[in-house]
Parts: C-alpha cells; structure tokens; sequence
C-alpha cells in the first residue's frame, strides 16, 4: 500500500443488519452483491469498517464447519484487511455463535460487547443493541440461554444440515419484509426506545464520549441527548440501506445507499 492510498483513507464507516439469508436466497444473494458494491466505493477512503452485528441471519461455527454461502462478502472483507483496512465485527442476536473462523480466516477484529472506540478525534460507544437498557427482561433471559456455553455445546451435537435449518426457521426467515412494509416502527419516539435510554445513561457516566452508535431496531434515526451527545440508529440493509460515516473532521453523517 503506498503512503499517498494510505493517507487518504481517514473515514469510519458503520453498518448494521444485512441478515442475509433472508427472506430467500435470491434476494439475499441480490443484497449481498450491493453491499459488495458498497465496500468497493468506500475502499479507496475507508481507514476502518464497523459491522455493527446481525451481518448474517443466522451463523453458527462448528469445529470443522461454517454455515454454507456468503463466500462473495467474505472475500470481499478478506480483501478489505489484506488491504490495510480495519473491519470490525460486532456480535449480533443473529450471528452471536462466532467462535474464530471469521478472526483467523478473513481478519475481522471481534468484539463481542459493547466498547468505545476512537476515530478522527471523537469517542464513539458502539454496540449491536440486543439486550441493552432497562426492561425486556425475558428477551434478556433468552440470550443468556442462547449464548451459554453448554447450550452452544449441546446444539454442536446436531447435523449441520439440521441445526443449520433449525436455526433458520427460528429467526422466523419472513419477518422483517412484513414488518416493515406495514411501517410499524417509522414514526417512533426516541425518547421511548430503550436503547435511548440506555445511551443516556451511557452518555451520563462518560462525558467524553461524542456518538452513541447501535444497529438491532432496523431504523436510521439520529437524535441529540440532553447533553450534546448524538445517538443513533442505523438503519439495516434489508429495506433501509442506511450507514453511518464519521469524516476526516470528525462529523457524523447518518445516509442512504442509493447505488
């Protein structure tokens, strides 16, 4: 790489919820080669990635095996690292059994909760979503009992070609299309959502933070905290096809993908 390539790759760029596999594989594969497109046009620019969880529906690595498909936005990621990018991965509630393959095989840095990062001389908390803030007790219960470790063991047993399917047909493959053509979620309350909540009091205990950044909720909002701090939604990449960008002077633009 040389030094001029080098020095002007100086954005963060944030994405979240591809879920592909979803809600069949022709359309799944047509978004995965958007997102490619995607990645080719910011290469040039892009100094680090965040994939900000649930880049697939459902993932689960074996000993020996990974899921079937996606062989395109893989490589594409590997080419990215070997390039000298930065791709972070976040787990997601979909993609919440990586174990090492996408570490040791394609480069990404993992991150399996919430952390602060830096970039262009702002402080970003950044988390997936899943799980977070008060309340929603019994989803929360649910992932302690998805992510524990004997229940991973256990589910390790099954035939790949059955957990696989099995897995699949929990995630309920169809509802995100439905949900959000009905529009059930584009006029929310900020203020309401607890990751919201659950932001402000982040915000709260580390006021050197700038940005609040999560994906999970499939809206591209952004929205000022009572103290100055940004927080924002992303948006997904099955009906919205919305990213994030912080710029060389440290602005963060929330936009969407029109290819």
């Amino acid at each position: 790489m040389t030094d001029e390539l080098k020095n002007s790759r100086t954005n963060c760029y944030f994405l979240s919820d591809f879920h592909l596999g979803i809600p069949d594989e022709a359309s799944s594969l047509a978004r995965e080669r958007l997102i490619i497109k995607f990645f080719d046009e910011i290469k040039d620019d892009a100094a680090k990635i965040f994939l900000v969880g649930d880049i697939f529906d459902f993932w689960f690595e074996y000993s020996k095996v990974v899921p079937k498909g996606f062989v395109r936005i893989l490589a594409k990621i590997a080419e990215l690292t070997d390039a000298g990018i930065e791709v972070h991965l976040f787990k997601g509630n979909h993609d919440l059994w990586e174990k090492s393959y996408l570490k040791s095989e394609i480069g990404v840095i993992y991150h399996r909760k919430p952390e602060i990062i830096e970039c262009n001389g702002k402080k970003i908390h950044i988390a997936h979503g899943d799980g977070l803030g008060p309340d929603d007790f019994f989803y929360k219960l649910l992932l302690r009992i998805f992510e524990g470790r004997f229940n991973r063991l256990l589910f390790k047993w099954i035939h790949p070609d059955i957990g696989v399917r099995f897995g699949l047909l929990l995630s309920n493959k169809h509802r995100y299309t439905k949900r959000y053509l009905t529009g059930k979620d584009k006029n929310i309350i900020a203020e309401n959502e607890l990751l919201y909540k659950y932001a402000s009091d982040i915000a709260r205990k580390n006021p050197d933070i700038d940005y609040l950044i999560y994906g999970h909720r499939h809206i591209p909002l952004t929205k000022e905290l009572n103290n100055g701090k940004l927080f924002v939604l992303l948006g997904d990449w099955i009906m919205n096809y919305t990213y994030g960008i912080i710029d060389e002077t440290g602005n963060f633009y929330l936009k969407k993908y029109e290819s």
